[in-house]
């Protein structure tokens, strides 16, 4: 019998390579330049998706199997945060935007690292715009239902009995 928690695991693991994939064509295709906000919530993604593949690889008994799943809820909830962060200033009037700052590759190659990330979770005026929207909602909004929807499964598939 299959390990369905490993292969819950897998299928976590491909819906972070969905969502970036996603991520990739709107930046190239569409032509949608991230943010350092959406940059953030990529990097999230990412480490998700590393993180349930890893889980699918290792394929641990139920201890392991705990502690994967408390892994990532952390991302999920991380990258939910910054989502959060990033939808609190897209709904922020024109005159309460912050104004912009310098790049993100400016601040990874002059800011020490505590800088540059308080800087960018800070906010700035570019990450207030929104350019792109699916039923109503933007980006951040759809990558933080999609982190809170990950992050449980996470949680569901990886501390649950299994047979």
């Amino acid at each position: 019998m299959p390990d369905s928690a490993r292969i819950g695991n897998f299928l976590g693991a491909m819906a972070c390579a969905g969502l970036m994939a996603y991520a990739l064509y709107a930046q190239h295709v569409l032509g949608l330049k991230p943010c350092p906000l959406c940059i953030f919530q990529r990097v999230a993604v990412i480490a998700l998706g590393l993180v349930f593949l890893l889980a699918a690889v290792h394929g641990p008994g139920r201890p392991g199997r705990r502690v994967y799943g408390v892994l990532l809820v952390g991302v999920a909830a991380a990258g939910a945060g910054v989502a959060l962060r990033h939808l609190w200033l897209q709904s922020l009037p024109p005159e309460r935007v912050p104004s912009c700052g310098p790049g993100l590759d400016y601040m990874l190659e002059s800011f020490p690292f505590t800088e540059m990330l308080r800087t960018v979770l800070s906010g700035s005026g570019e990450c207030a715009g929104i350019d792109w929207r699916f039923l109503g909602l933007a980006m951040p909004g759809w990558v933080l239902i999609a982190l809170l929807a990950l992050g449980a499964f996470a949680a569901w598939n990886n501390w649950r009995r299994t047979g």
